[in-house]
């Protein structure tokens, strides 16, 4: 007899990850090399338009912690514009349910709800649910990661990427294996990193659908 766990209580370490899904870290350099490959320049207005996106999150954030709904407006919304995501060919959906069968001695079914953009059922631009943006990325990375497991096709690589307003990781899944990108971070004093984030998935956007 099978028993129904919430992804969210079921995956919140590494190992759970790795026990549980058979998932593991590729040892691989190559392995995701894609968000550090020769990315797409930006326009002068693109950069424009991150600079403000950045004030904006700065002068929001100064006044205490923001939540999901406000860093949605706020940034991820902007970046997602930029990146193209609203236009054809992309199609999103937002808050797609989930289920993930484990088999083993007790048969486990797995469900969440996942506040995730999901492109071309490729590339999962995931909004950490209900956090704040003091909640660290490493903790919702055995999450995102079970999340990705659920992916119909795992012989595709599927990317996605996890944020949370003040920062940024790119993920890849392929198979059995995975990959993490460097942390970006928006409050940074000498670059606008949000710069990075949207060449990524402008990058990532293209391969998806060429895919």
């Amino acid at each position: 007899m099978s028993s129904s766990f919430a992804i969210a209580q079921a995956f919140t370490t590494f190992r759970q990850v790795e026990e549980k899904l058979g998932l593991s870290l590729s040892e691989d350099s190559e392995f995701f090399s894609e968000w550090m490959v020769e990315l797409p320049a930006l326009s002068e207005v693109e950069q424009m338009r991150l600079d403000q996106v950045r004030r904006n999150y700065l002068y929001q954030v100064s006044d205490g912690i923001l939540l999901e709904e406000t860093i949605k407006m706020v940034v991820l919304s902007p970046l997602l514009e930029l990146a193209g995501f609203y236009q054809a060919p992309y199609k999103f959906r937002a808050e797609v349910p989930v289920e993930i069968a484990v088999l083993g001695d007790d048969d486990e079914i797995l469900r969440g709800r996942i506040d995730a953009l999901i492109l071309q059922d490729k590339l999962w631009i995931v909004l950490i649910e209900s956090k704040k943006t003091t909640f660290d990325l490493e903790i919702a990375l055995p999450q995102t990661l079970a999340y990705m497991a659920a992916n119909p096709n795992p012989h595709q690589p599927l990317y996605g990427m996890i944020a949370n307003g003040s920062s940024y990781l790119f993920v890849k899944t392929l198979g059995k294996q995975y990959g993490i990108s460097d942390l970006l971070a928006t409050r940074s004093q000498y670059r606008n990193n949000l710069f990075t984030v949207l060449k990524i998935l402008k990058h990532l956007g293209q391969l998806v659908i060429g895919q």
